[in-house]
């Protein structure tokens, strides 16, 4: 996938955040560079969806802009297109077409993008920030759902100015995940609540919170027959919580691993640890990736409870990852996620995404 030598010698050397030395920090896995990063922190990232040929991924930012790029199967990227907010956008989505792309942001408004006509407008309003979109498709209606720190999910059918239905949440939306039948959406003060989606959306389940520290991030897994099961959340406090919605032996089944964490567990330096800021599955072998503060990424086997792989330490965090649709390509965006304040952001350190082939280190460990 490395069509081209990825050191282009900008921002190389230096000593970044974390301290680290190296020719070439920012990017220490030699991946390969989208190119026209976004401008500032990058918050999402979605690749399209296998129903339109080739691979294109769209990134939102803290520039209050989302943007197009097309994944040659050479691994060059090519910038399409752009549409603005006028707030920073905190999520994204795409259609199950491929035609359309969601985007939410802090101006209140999600925007549906048909990337055909290059044409934005607003299809969902909020009494505060928007910071989960995503898009449903069921047999007998398709529609998006957007959270809000108004503490509402609502659900919207994209021609009408009114929500079909809003769901009152005990807390503000943190974060969010959608596989048909199921919804996950994980809120303020550790809030957890499954819905179902057939038919109608309803609350399904409160879930006393695995973990004991703020939510970050929540990915739906499936099982083998591609339904899904449960969830992973992720969160500040580096550590991640694999749920089973109804595990025959849920005492067993569900449990919780220590990830983003530096220093090991040597007690006399005290543990630096960091928060988790995204995880994703892999479409094809279901084990994951989780990218956390520390500026790694580090991918899972759930199944077997083992790490497959942590990268080397890029010199600023990972905000953001996804998956190409055939389970290829991984994306992950290195940018400031303001995790040590205002004193370590540097206006000078450039946004990156990166693009690994993922198709030989996601692999299962063969079961013994």
């Amino acid at each position: 996938m490395s069509l081209f030598g990825t050191n282009t010698g900008f921002g190389a050397g230096g000593t970044g955040v974390f301290g680290n030395t190296t020719t070439d920090s920012h990017n220490p896995m030699k991946d390969i560079e989208v190119t026209s990063p976004p401008d500032d922190s990058i918050s999402c990232l979605a690749f399209s969806p296998p129903t339109i040929p080739g691979n294109f991924l769209i990134g939102g930012s803290w520039a209050n802009d989302v943007r197009c790029w097309e994944v040659q199967d050479n691994g060059q990227t090519v910038p399409k297109a752009q549409q603005m907010h006028t707030g920073p956008v905190l999520g994204a989505c795409w259609s199950d077409d491929g035609s359309k792309v969601f985007t939410a942001s802090c101006d209140k408004t999600a925007k549906m993008w048909d990337l055909n006509s290059n044409q934005a407008m607003q299809i969902a309003q909020h009494d505060g920030p928007i910071k989960a979109i995503h898009w449903i498709k069921a047999p007998n209606y398709s529609c998006i759902m957007t959270g809000s720190w108004d503490k509402t999910l609502k659900f919207w059918d994209t021609r009408s100015p009114n929500p079909m239905m809003s769901l009152q949440m005990p807390e503000r939306c943190y974060c969010a995940d959608v596989e048909y039948p199921m919804a996950v959406v994980a809120t303020a003060d550790r809030g957890l609540i499954v819905y179902q989606l057939e038919n109608q959306p309803s609350e399904f389940r409160r879930i006393d919170s695995p973990l004991k520290h703020q939510h970050r991030c929540v990915a739906i897994f499936k099982d083998k027959q591609n339904k899904p099961t449960g969830f992973a959340l992720g969160s500040i406090e580096g550590r991640v919580a694999i749920h089973y919605i109804n595990p025959p032996n849920p005492a067993k089944d569900n449990f919780t691993f220590k990830c983003h964490r530096s220093n090991g567990t040597n007690t006399t330096t005290p543990q630096d640890i960091y928060a988790v800021n995204a995880i994703s599955f892999h479409p094809v072998h279901g084990t994951l990736a989780t990218v956390g503060s520390d500026g790694r990424f580090s991918f899972w086997d759930k199944d077997a409870r083992t790490k497959l792989k942590t990268s080397e330490q890029l010199d600023q965090p990972i905000t953001a990852c996804s998956f190409n649709h055939n389970g290829n390509i991984f994306a992950y965006a290195s940018s400031y996620d303001w995790s040590k304040g205002h004193e370590y952001y540097n206006p000078q350190k450039k946004n990156y995404i990166f693009l690994r082939n993922a198709a030989e280190e996601l692999k299962p460990r063969n079961k013994k």
